[in-house]
């Protein structure tokens, strides 16, 4: 019986259209994916000539800030429901426990003043007893 040899066929393997498609869902996902938008609510303070300079303005703090509509954020984090427990659960996150750090709520002048009285009522609800309230100073001084 006379076998003959099969030659041997070397297989290659093509990375060429591997790349493609790695390269193809690379770009779909870059493309489909949302990043992070920082919450930048627009806030017009209002003026106070008797006001004081905030001491320590650099240590640690939770910032509420509320805009004219009603909306409020936290430490940037904007709030989808801006009612008591929602703002009791952000603020008790925020915190992690620390009911000593110094809520400063920055609301704009044209806010309603059930908003700011809700953001006061919540903070205080959760513990904290340090509360600011943020103006800005007058360009024209009376005299």
């Amino acid at each position: 019986m006379n076998f003959r040899r099969r030659t041997r066929v070397d297989t290659d393997i093509n990375l060429t259209p591997l790349i493609d498609v790695v390269f193809l869902l690379l770009i779909f996902f870059m493309v489909s994916t949302t990043f992070t938008r920082e919450t930048h609510l627009k806030v017009d303070l209002p003026e106070s000539v008797s006001g004081e300079r905030a001491e320590n303005a650099d240590q640690q703090q939770i910032e509420v800030l509320i805009s004219a509509t009603g909306e409020v954020a936290i430490n940037g984090n904007a709030l989808i429901d801006p009612g008591l427990e929602t703002l009791k659960a952000a603020l008790a996150r925020e915190a992690g426990g620390n009911h000593a750090l110094p809520v400063v709520i920055t609301a704009d002048a044209r806010t309603p003043h059930q908003s700011v009285i809700t953001a006061m009522d919540a903070a205080g609800q959760q513990g904290f007893t340090h509360l600011r309230l943020t103006t800005s100073e007058p360009e024209n001084p009376a005299p």
